[in-house]
């Protein structure tokens, strides 16, 4: 109670300025310009202050294990910039796997074992405004510190991406969560600090009193009041659940009609909703522009809201540090993203996924700036994409940040309707809970992703010869299962809403060897 009283405390009065103080057009260039120049003393200073000189660092004994000093580190910087210094480093066992850094594994390398937990990984360097939890994208109700700092330097990216796509006059809409999960928030105070405001939060989940979460009631009443003291309005979350996307899509049709389309904010599977249903209720969407990102965006989707008359582009962030891709003008696909280079420094390595019949390029990350709630030093993702060097077009491309990121996508994890449980929470499920409870084998059971008309589907497969079974007592049980993660009820609530969860009765999908896995992801092309 007490260090929520101090970081509250702490939070009201950054708040005050944050909100007082507005970002210019040569404020945010500045900003990524300086951050970009930089980038090489912002990593080492990181390394030094956050890691060399704490003992309690699971990155320094990794290094200290390897043998390497800070100053083996500036020497390879020197030599062979960032990115060379982390693929050497990663090649010397400085790396933590995505268990290990959710701390659901211990750290093990030859000679070396040390259990780690989520904590450990936290930014010694930040200052501690407010905690949040993740919605879900890197595993499932994560606590994370937001820092003020680090939304302003978000803030800038914003700014590009608005002058980008000549949207600096357009209507802002957000569908996100209200917090505890952070999106919604962060979204709204990012755009607060360039003197614009979000015009409608619609609210994927209720702001209420439940328990453990009086805090964030509190805090999200505070941040919306405080910033009406100060002339800075920020819009009142409305709860509009999945079902009801066609609130969303009047709003739409509401600005369309004024001859002003409006943007709006979303997750890719929640703007394929608002397309269906103006198309059931004969609404002229057309011209609107999505903004969206946390989950893949696949063609089926981008069909759906094609024929709405709707344009999408694409952001990539991770829940822990933020922002980490934004939109291109000139995209080479669906998702193509300007990687923030000067937030995050990218390498690839082969990671063999399921039975190791394949492997995909890894996204290793580590962070740049600061401000991030969370360390990463060559943190191995469970995202694959395709990383490339273009100059193109783009303010923002101008400004420096060539490397571009596409085809985004995981192996490792379920993602539907902006939500995400790793496959190594849902093996309970399918090798536990469900065998025992409904009869058969682990075998008998797999979860498996899907799209229909664009929106996503999640399939608990049954073999048949499991016999009869009650298909919504099962759906119960699963959802009662993933409810008992951290996060899980919001999460597990929005798959209930979108109907995303259901049973198929069929034999599970095998690999190329005959294997049953128990989480089979269907490639998305």
């Amino acid at each position: 109670m007490l260090n929520d009283l101090t970081m509250f405390a702490r939070y009201a009065r950054g708040l005050n300025s944050y909100l007082r103080h507005t970002l210019s057009p040569e404020q945010c260039r500045q900003m990524l310009v300086n951050h970009l120049e930089s980038r090489d003393e912002s990593f080492l200073h990181i390394l030094e202050r956050g890691i060399y000189t704490n003992p309690r660092s699971p990155y320094r004994k990794l290094l200290l294990h390897a043998g390497v000093e800070f100053a083996d580190v500036v020497s390879l910087v020197r030599r062979h910039g960032v990115e060379g210094a982390l693929a050497r480093l990663y090649d010397a066992g400085v790396y933590v796997t995505l268990n290990e850094f959710k701390g659901r594994r211990p750290i093990e390398r030859p000679g070396l074992q040390m259990g780690v937990r989520p904590r450990d990984f936290d930014n010694p360097l930040l200052v501690k405004y407010y905690e949040a939890r993740t919605g879900g994208s890197r595993g499932v109700g994560t606590r994370i510190i937001i820092d003020l700092d680090l939304l302003t330097h978000e803030a800038a990216y914003l700014h590009y991406f608005l002058a980008a796509f000549d949207l600096e006059e357009t209507s802002i809409g957000a569908w996100h969560e209200v917090p505890p999960v952070a999106a919604g928030m962060k979204l709204v105070l990012r755009y607060v600090k360039l003197g614009k405001s979000v015009e409608r939060w619609f609210a994927q989940s209720r702001l209420g009193l439940r328990p453990g979460d009086l805090k964030f009631f509190i805090f999200t009443k505070y941040t919306i009041y405080a910033s009406g003291i100060l002339g800075k309005q920020l819009p009142v979350p409305e709860y509009v659940p999945l079902e009801e996307a066609s609130k969303v899509a009047h709003w739409l049709a509401i600005k369309k009609g004024n001859g002003k389309p409006a943007t709006l904010d979303t997750n890719p599977s929640s703007g394929v909703r608002v397309c269906l249903a103006a198309k059931e209720e004969g609404l002229d969407i057309a011209g609107s522009l999505f903004r969206v990102g946390g989950e893949p965006y696949t063609p089926a989707k981008a069909q759906v809201v094609a024929e709405a008359g709707i344009r999408a582009v694409c952001h990539y962030s991770m829940s822990e540090i933020g922002t980490i891709g934004t939109a291109c003008t000139s995209p080479a696909d669906l998702d193509d993203v300007h990687l923030l280079t000067d937030k995050v420094a990218v390498i690839q390595r082969p990671k063999s996924v399921g039975t190791g019949e394949l492997s995909v390029g890894a996204l290793v990350y580590t962070t740049l700036l600061p401000s991030c709630p969370k360390l990463m030093l060559n943190m191995e993702s469970d995202d694959y994409g395709v990383l490339e060097n273009r100059v193109c077009s783009c303010p923002i491309g101008e400004l420096g940040f060539t490397k571009h990121l596409s085809r985004i996508r995981s192996y490792e994890k379920l993602t539907s309707d902006g939500v995400t449980f790793l496959g190594t929470e849902l093996l309970r499920l399918v090798e536990e809970v469900l065998p025992t409870r409904f009869g058969g084998y682990p075998t008998d059971y797999q979860l498996v992703e899907e799209e229909e008309e664009g929106l996503p589907k999640v399939n608990i497969l049954v073999s048949p010869r499991v016999g009869d079974v009650n298909e919504e007592d099962l759906l119960s049980t699963a959802f009662q299962v993933l409810h008992s993660y951290p996060g899980g009820d919001i999460m597990s609530e929005k798959w209930r809403q979108g109907q995303t969860l259901r049973v198929a009765r069929r034999e599970p999908y095998t690999t190329a060897s005959a294997k049953i896995l128990p989480l089979h992801i269907l490639q998305k092309k």
